[in-house]
């Protein structure tokens, strides 16, 4: 079963960044548009960013548009969301996952259309 891996979590302070990471083994995101989502306790999994597969197009979730920006290195099978100016609302496991449709169609944010979902990784957000 394809599984991807996020790594990169931790706990930071209101106005820090982090970086989480998104890896594949083998060629398991060639041609696929690349999603992150994040569930906080007690809420309903919610949809953060896509990025393109050739990198070129990302979309974000109004929430954090203009903080947080995804990017990914093909070569490395990687995925990256580099999450800047972080409040403690943005506190959640974050999740990434491939999506079952077209390499450029970054606009699909419902989490039934993606597949090979991680474990998450825990961004913790003090204030």
């Amino acid at each position: 079963q394809v599984q991807l891996a996020e790594s990169g979590g931790g706990l930071v302070q209101a106005g820090g960044s982090l970086r989480v990471s998104c890896t594949g083994s083998g060629r398991t995101l060639d041609n696929r548009v690349v999603g992150w989502f994040r569930q906080a306790p007690g809420k309903e999994r919610e949809f953060v960013a896509t990025i393109s597969e050739s990198g070129s197009v990302a979309y974000y979730a109004d929430s954090v548009k203009g903080r947080f920006t995804v990017s990914r290195d093909n070569a490395k099978n990687t995925v990256y969301l580099q999450a800047n100016s972080l409040k403690p609302d943005d506190t959640a496991v974050y999740f990434c996952a491939r999506y079952l449709g077209g390499a450029e169609d970054i606009l699909n944010t419902n989490a039934v259309f993606y597949d090979a979902w991680g474990q998450g990784t825990q961004v913790t957000v003090s204030s």
